[in-house]
């Protein structure tokens, strides 16, 4: 077995490094060649993930095409917005028979679509029971130390499920599986934007109590998306839902929640993103929520102000105010049936 992974951010190194501590041959596709030459001769992602040795039987290269040569599974680890124009490139590059693992959490600005719908679009020849989509709570780093972590891959065929989750566990890297894809993509991707909400709440020195009830209600608005997009409620309970939210929206190692403190301590986001050498995802998804929110008429409050935040400047301080003020209805009005609410009898 041949693995190909594409994109060597500190996601996608620290899943190469593990298949290939499996004793799995990996070639990484990395974008900048100087980083590829640095891989292969000192052993170390010193540019993201820096202090962890790769082994011997993992090679890099800027070639795509030579790392897509012969594999027999293709993992997908390239940030949201560059998944289209890398995959572009890899048309006529991997047999009709080989398993593809997306990684990559986001919706795409301007057409709202999940990568689910992405990839089947660069790949129309290829059969989409062989789409697969990891999600959950998964800090890179944690991942590299080898802490116990679990994941949930999704997916439409069982036998290709099953196969990409037996190549992927190991002894502290657990793999549920799951077939609502709709909703692990959108937890996966939902939970970025909120997590820079909590940041911009805990940067304007709020406490666990703000904290809560925004990753609370952040859960709300994720389910009612992922309901309007197809997703089976119950998903947001899982890994890709609550358990990637939490970690997330409080964990140390969050890129987008350092995003959102900064914002909240009152820096702008231009000066946040100019001192990050990786990509926070969130800032671009939440655009791209917006959009959706907007198409589908769906009152997402959390959302929307993280939205205002970013890219209509609006003051943090401002913003928390106004979603303190709103109106309040029935807590789970929107996603729960209304004869559920009753009492028996």
């Amino acid at each position: 077995m041949s693995i190909a992974v594409l994109g060597a951010g500190s996601w996608g190194t620290a899943l190469a490094r593990m298949l290939a501590r499996k004793g799995l041959p990996v070639n990484l596709w990395v974008y900048e060649e100087e980083l590829a030459q640095i891989i292969n001769d000192t052993h170390v992602n010193s540019w993201y993930l820096d202090g962890y040795e790769i082994p011997d039987n993992l090679t890099a290269s800027n070639d795509i095409a030579a790392v897509l040569k012969d594999a027999t599974m293709v993992v997908s680890v390239t940030p949201s917005h560059a998944v289209r124009p890398v995959w572009g490139q890899c048309a006529g590059l991997i047999p009709p028979d080989v398993p593809i693992v997306c990684c990559s959490k986001g919706i795409e600005i301007g057409t709202g679509k999940l990568m689910s719908d992405i990839l089947p679009e660069c790949f129309p020849e290829h059969p989409t029971h062989l789409f697969t989509y990891l999600s959950g709570p998964s800090f890179a780093k944690e991942v590299a130390e080898e802490h116990p972590t679990a994941v949930v891959i999704a997916g439409v065929n069982d036998e290709v499920v099953a196969k990409v989750q037996h190549t992927f566990r190991t002894p502290f890297f657990m793999t549920f599986t799951n077939h609502d894809v709709r909703g692990v993509e959108t937890g996966g991707a939902l939970k970025n934007v909120l997590a820079i909400g909590t940041g911009i709440v805990e940067g304007l020195g709020f406490g666990h109590n703000t904290r809560a009830a925004l990753i609370t209600r952040g859960l709300y608005e994720m389910i009612k998306l992922g309901r309007t997009l197809g997703a089976d409620a119950i998903t947001f309970a899982g890994l890709a839902g609550m358990g990637d939210l939490v970690l997330t929206c409080t964990g140390g190692l969050s890129r987008n929640r350092q995003v959102g403190l900064a914002l909240g301590e009152g820096k702008t986001l231009q000066e946040i993103l100019d001192q990050m050498n990786m990509v926070a995802e969130g800032v671009k998804t939440a655009k791209a929520v917006h959009e959706l929110m907007l198409k589908h008429k769906i009152n997402a409050p959390i959302c929307h102000a993280v939205y205002q935040i970013i890219y209509e400047n609006k003051p943090p301080a401002e913003a928390v105010k106004e979603l303190s003020s709103m109106e309040l209805n029935e807590e789970l009005g929107a996603i729960q049936e209304k004869q559920l609410l009753q009492p028996e009898g």
